[in-house]
C-alpha cells in the first residue's frame, strides 16, 4: 500500500468493483426498496441501489400501484454521481434529446395516440413532439375498429427511426407487446401442463377452429374439439374477446402449436346414454348425415346413432340412403344395439321388421288364413249335410 492510499480508498475502490454495471438502455427487473413522494429506491442487485421517480408507479389519481416488495421492469438511463437512474418508459415530459436517447438506448416511449393519419396514427410524445405509428405497428393482431381501438389512448411505444433531430420519429408498440409476449411465454414453459384447465381469451375465429390467447401464446381449439355434437359454423359457438376455459391437449414448444379443447370442459352426453337410450327404446332423432353405407341419426346434442343401409328401403333394395331419406328429416327409430366404450348406437327405423321376422310373420298370416278357410269349408259342409238330413226325413215320412 503506498503512502498516498488508504483503507478507506481501498475500501471505495472494493465497493466500486461490486457495483453493478449497467449500459443505457439495459432492460432488468428490481426490487422496490421504499417509496416516496418524489423517489422510490430500488435494489438492482449487488451493492447498487436504483433510483425511480415516484410519479412512474401512480395511477390518475395520484395513488401507487406498487408496494414495497414488489419487482418492477426498469430501464438504466444513467450514473449520476452515486446514484443510478431507472424509467419504465420516458413520459410526457421527455425532450427531444431524451427521446434520441431512449432511440438508442431501446428505451420505450409513452405516448398519446392523437389522430388517425393515412397508414396509421399520429403519436404525441414529450408533449409536443409528434410521431408516426404504422397499423400494422399498433398491435400483434389487426382490429377491424383501429380508429376506435386505439384513438385518444395513452400507450407504449419503442422508437424504431429518429431522424432529422426529431422530425421523424417512426414508433411501434408491437415490438414492446411482443417482447412481453416472449416473456410472458418462458413462464408460461415452467406452468404449463397438458391435462390442465386455464383460462384464456378468443383472438380470431378460422373455419378450422378458434385460437384462444391463454397469456402470452395463442392456442388453437379445433373444430372437433368444440362440442361434442357435428360442429358446422365456429362463429355459433364464439365471438373474438369473449373468455372461456379449455383444457390443454397438447404442448409444442419447438413448433409453438397448443392444441386445446373445449368441449372437455362440458358436460359428456354419452355419460348417460346409456339411461336415456336403452335398448329396445323407441326415440324421434333427426338425421344428421348421409353416407354410402347408412345415416347417421341424432338423438340428443353430441349422441349420433347409425341406421345400416340394409334397415332402410322397408326391405326394399336402395343403393343410398338418400332414396329413402335427407338430411334434416325426422325418423321414429329403436336403439338396437349400444357400445358405450365405441361410443356407437345401432338404430333401425321404428317400423322395421327383420328377414326373419318378416318371413315369420308371413307364416304366421299363412296358418291363419288356411285355418279361417277350413273352418268355413266345415261350416259350408254342415249347412248342406243338415240340409240332406231334412230331406231324408221327409221322404221317410211321406
Amino acid at each position: 500500500m503506498s503512502h498516498n492510499e488508504s483503507f478507506e480508498d481501498l475500501f471505495k475502490v472494493e465497493e466500486t468493483k461490486k457495483l453493478r454495471h449497467l449500459t443505457p438502455g439495459q432492460k432488468i427487473t428490481a426490487t422496490i426498496v421504499s417509496l416516496g413522494e418524489e423517489t422510490t429506491f430500488l435494489d438492482v442487485g449487488g451493492k447498487s441501489e436504483g433510483v425511480l421517480n415516484s410519479s412512474e408507479l401512480k395511477n390518475e389519481e395520484n395513488q401507487f400501484t406498487r408496494s414495497a416488495g414488489d419487482t418492477v421492469d426498469v430501464y438504466f438511463l444513467q450514473s449520476k454521481g452515486s446514484e443510478m437512474l431507472f424509467t419504465t418508459s420516458l413520459g410526457s415530459g421527455s425532450s427531444a434529446a431524451h427521446l434520441e436517447e431512449a432511440f438508442h438506448g431501446g428505451i420505450p416511449v409513452e405516448g398519446f395516440v392523437k389522430a388517425e393519419i393515412k397508414g396509421g396514427f399520429e403519436i404525441t410524445l414529450g408533449g409536443n413532439i409528434r410521431g408516426f405509428c404504422p397499423y400494422s405497428q399498433m398491435g400483434l393482431r389487426r382490429v377491424d375498429d383501429a380508429a376506435g381501438e386505439y384513438l385518444e389512448t395513452h400507450m407504449k411505444f419503442m422508437i424504431s427511426r429518429f431522424e432529422e433531430g426529431g422530425r421523424n420519429i417512426v414508433l411501434s408498440a408491437r415490438a414492446i407487446q411482443e417482447a412481453e409476449r416472449e416473456e410472458m411465454r418462458e413462464k408460461l414453459k415452467e406452468t404449463l401442463a397438458e391435462g390442465q384447465s386455464v383460462e384464456g381469451e378468443i383472438s380470431s375465429i378460422r373455419d378450422f377452429g378458434a385460437f384462444v390467447d391463454i397469456g402470452g401464446v395463442d392456442g388453437l381449439i379445433p373444430i372437433s374439439e368444440i362440442g361434442w355434437s357435428r360442429v358446422e359454423n365456429v362463429n355459433d359457438y364464439f365471438t373474438v374477446g369473449q373468455k372461456v376455459k379449455v383444457i390443454v391437449k397438447k404442448l409444442d414448444w419447438d413448433n409453438n402449436r397448443i392444441s386445446l379443447s373445449y368441449k372437455e370442459t362440458l358436460a359428456n352426453p354419452w355419460d348417460s346414454a346409456v339411461e336415456n337410450f336403452p335398448e329396445g327404446s323407441t326415440h324421434t332423432g333427426t338425421v344428421a348425415r348421409l353416407a354410402q353405407f347408412g345415416a347417421f341419426v341424432t338423438l340428443a346434442p353430441g349422441v349420433d346413432g347409425l341406421v345400416h343401409i340394409s334397415k332402410l328401403g322397408n326391405g326394399r333394395r336402395i343403393h343410398h340412403p338418400r332414396e329413402v331419406l335427407e338430411e334434416g328429416q325426422n325418423i321414429d327409430v329403436k336403439v338396437e344395439k349400444i357400445d358405450l366404450d365405441e361410443r356407437r348406437i345401432s338404430l333401425v327405423p321404428a317400423d322395421y321388421v327383420s328377414p326373419e321376422g318378416k318371413e315369420q310373420k308371413e307364416k304366421d298370416e299363412y296358418r291363419s288364413y288356411i285355418s279361417k278357410d277350413r273352418k268355413k269349408k266345415s261350416s259350408n259342409m254342415g249347412g248342406f249335410g243338415a240340409l240332406l238330413q231334412a230331406k231324408l226325413s221327409e221322404k221317410k215320412k211321406n
